[in-house]
């Protein structure tokens, strides 16, 4: 915490998300994880279009959510570059890594729960849930595609995590933060894990919800 209050001494240092998005969550999740809590928080309504006006393609001109505006003026965008930022000026605790291995499997496991659970969903559910009809121009046909993806790589997990406690491994990453931000998203598809058909993904779910990145999702 010593590096982060000093850098945001004079109460610059913004994070601009927006409620319930998984990637905005995953930040959100990582900061909680860190006990950092001296960011100033900026909601943006994505249903009201905010992230598209002027004032925030200034910050991030690719209308990207979430974005960590620093004090010296510049933004990152991206969750995963935000959160590897935030590692590197609070390194404890470790949650990316700290061999060159551990560092490798923890992230090629955020990466698959990124691109093989989450992106899916994000198909499943902007391209098929009425409510995202407001901000992206829908293609019905890509809705079947994520879902079918989606619980493909959520039962492949299940059966990973028969044999360890954690995603990447014997103990708590970034990787889990990004399963917990995505499981949690997949509220809006009325999924959850079962005891019946994810019986391990269930139970490391459970867990995950009595840590700091599962109090709110």
């Amino acid at each position: 915490m010593e590096l982060v209050l000093e850098l945001n001494k004079d109460g610059n240092l913004k994070l601009y998300t927006t409620p319930r998005a998984p990637n905005p969550e995953r930040v959100l999740g990582f900061l909680r994880e860190k006990n950092i809590t001296d960011i100033e928080i900026v909601n943006i309504d994505l249903f009201e279009n905010e992230h598209r006006t002027q004032e925030y393609r200034a910050i991030s001109p690719f209308a990207q959510v979430p974005a960590l505006q620093l004090d010296n003026g510049q933004a990152i965008t991206e969750s995963r570059a935000i959160c590897r930022y935030l590692e590197g000026v609070c390194p404890t605790p470790n949650l990316m890594g700290e061999t060159s291995e551990e560092t490798a499997v923890i992230e090629m496991w955020d990466r698959r729960v990124e691109m093989m659970l989450l992106m899916p969903l994000a198909w499943w559910l902007r391209h098929g849930h009425p409510a995202f009809v407001a901000i992206e121009k829908q293609i019905p046909e890509m809705a079947p595609r994520g879902e079918k993806g989606f619980r493909k790589f959520a039962k492949a997990l299940d059966r990973e995590l028969q044999s360890r406690d954690f995603i990447a491994g014997n103990r708590f990453s970034i990787a889990d933060i990004t399963a917990v931000a995505t499981i949690g998203f997949a509220k809006v598809a009325k999924w959850r894990p079962t005891a019946e058909e994810t019986p391990d993904l269930l139970a490391w779910h459970e867990r995950m919800l009595s840590r700091p990145c599962g109090g709110k999702v």
